[in-house]
């Protein structure tokens, strides 16, 4: 099968093109390069030893975006294209809709004018908002998202409901990611945004390198053990499986419209993940606490069974292994 990543230049997109290279999968990656960079793609080539195309285009250039599919007959999609960080989302919630929703939109009708008609989405546990019950199923309340970003994944997945509805010959599966972290055993892909990091693990790695001064930690007050927020951190190399499981679910001619959680099913919290970081790689994160940020809520993290019965997918990796790996990334790169 010929897999199409849009954005697969980024962090769980290079990710999960190593997992399909390494699978067998032909890979054709699409990234604007806005939050990637172009030595990724001798990267993930050194990692596997297997080649893939690459068209440097915004998935938003429907010309573009076709002239990929004229020419390489591409069979399924993952939609890795979102921005993703909440900070910058309540702040620029234009931006946001534009590239996620609008994008979105699209890619799907390019899809659709080519029969291209297998699809993973890139979606976010953000569409439960503040949960009434942790863990999290699926069938949890959804339309609650706290920030822009989130509000973005549950148009998208409300777009994708409404057009399965409407035309049930797709495949269709949404990944709802917890907080991925970490990065490839190699040391060679990893996290790596532009400029000041969004999100904490790259904080984190930079500011044990000496790069930044100190970890805001955002909040010490919310209802959880320690004050600090609690999320469900999964290692981005087992996240990158779970697609291969949904792209090997849609080879084997289900049909449908799927919904699952990517998760460990195991809650921790920002000081846990601090703490866990000092230990493991004998560093020093000096941090303060800040206010609040907007959108932050407190506990989140998922019950992950239905993947498991499903999929087969079972995070494997744990935190120490999270937590060595980013460093590793940080000290190679």
């Amino acid at each position: 099968m010929k897999v199409l990543l849009t954005g697969g230049l980024g962090f769980i997109g290079s990710h999960t093109c190593v997992e399909l290279l390494n699978d067998g999968y032909d890979v054709v990656v699409i990234d604007n390069l806005s939050n990637s960079k172009m030595t990724m793609i001798d990267k993930i080539k050194e990692i596997t030893k297997k080649d893939f195309s690459f068209y440097n285009i915004d998935y938003r250039d429907r010309n573009a975006l076709e002239e990929v599919f004229e020419k390489e007959k591409v069979e399924a999609v993952i939609n890795f294209a979102g921005f993703k960080a909440v900070g910058e989302s309540v702040k620029e919630p234009l931006m946001y809709y534009d590239n996620n929703v609008c994008g979105a939109i699209c890619l799907l009708e390019t899809m659709k004018k080519y029969n291209v008609k297998k699809f993973v989405f890139s979606s976010s546990a953000t569409v439960y908002g503040n949960p009434d019950v942790v863990p999290i199923t699926e069938e949890a309340k959804i339309g609650r998202a706290t920030n822009p970003y989130g509000t973005t994944k549950l148009v998208i997945e409300y777009i994708l409901d409404d057009l399965y509805k409407s035309d049930n010959t797709w495949d269709i599966v949404v990944l709802r990611y917890f907080n991925p972290i970490g990065a490839h055993e190699s040391g060679l892909i990893g996290e790596e945004p532009n400029g000041i990091p969004n999100n904490l693990m790259p904080y984190v790695t930079r500011v044990a390198k000496g790069v930044l001064e100190k970890l805001s930690v955002f909040g010490n007050d919310y209802n959880t053990h320690d004050g600090t927020g609690v999320r469900d951190y999964i290692h981005v190399v087992d996240l990158a499986k779970g697609h291969i499981k949904a792209i090997e679910k849609l080879d084997k001619e289900n049909k449908g419209f799927f919904v699952y959680n990517l998760g460990t099913g195991k809650g921790y919290s920002v000081l846990d993940i601090v703490n866990a970081f000092k230990e493991e790689n004998n560093v020093d994160v000096p941090y303060v606490i800040a206010p609040r940020r907007p959108g932050d809520i407190d506990s989140c993290y998922s019950d992950p069974t239905k993947a498991k019965n499903e999929l087969g997918f079972v995070a494997r990796r744990t935190l120490k292994d999270m937590v060595r790996d980013s460093w590793n990334y940080q000290l190679k790169n």
